[in-house]
């Protein structure tokens, strides 16, 4: 399926470098909150954490699991390219 010409921003074609890094961070982000959510739930549950400190538990671990794996992604992505 061929890509829209507007696709990557003010040139058409193949996405720029800094483009395909940026995917790579955003996916390594999404993986790596939903990953932050399932194991701070749970050792938040195990805590016996309830209420507004685990959701403050629960936030704190997505952004750091977020953080880690997007910069990793991130830059493997940019060894790629």
């Amino acid at each position: 399926m061929p890509v829209p010409s507007g696709a990557y921003g003010q040139h058409g074609g193949s996405p720029s470098c800094f483009d395909r890094i940026k995917v790579g961070f955003m996916m390594g982000f999404c993986v790596g909150m939903a990953s932050g959510a399932l194991f701070g739930g749970f050792s938040a549950l195990r805590y016996g954490l309830r209420g507004r400190e685990l959701f403050s538990t629960v936030g704190k671990t997505m952004f750091q699991g977020g953080g880690t794996f997007g910069t990793f992604m991130g830059i493997g992505t940019g060894i790629r390219c």
